[in-house]
């Protein structure tokens, strides 16, 4: 019994970690692009960076630096 009530204990504190985590992640969700930040794409893509790398440097999750790229027709190096 014992047992059991450590583990409830320990399951919802990880929940909580995690989504205080996602929150901390995607502060800026949604936030319009800049100009800087499209010039410093296409600068990164020329140069051969990978998806991963830009959204990194930009600080953008990798499914919103793809859709910009696509839009503005920037090629963006796949990495294998």
């Amino acid at each position: 019994r014992r047992q059991e009530s450590a583990r409830e204990e320990e399951g919802p504190g990880e929940e909580g970690g995690c989504r205080l985590m996602a929150k901390d992640r995607f502060e800026r969700h949604k936030q319009p692009w800049t100009g800087e930040e499209a010039g410093q794409l296409r600068t990164l893509a020329a140069k051969g960076q990978g998806l991963k790398q830009i959204a990194k440097a930009l600080n953008r999750s990798e499914e919103s630096t793809k859709d910009f790229a696509k839009k503005n027709k920037i090629k963006v190096a796949k990495k294998r």
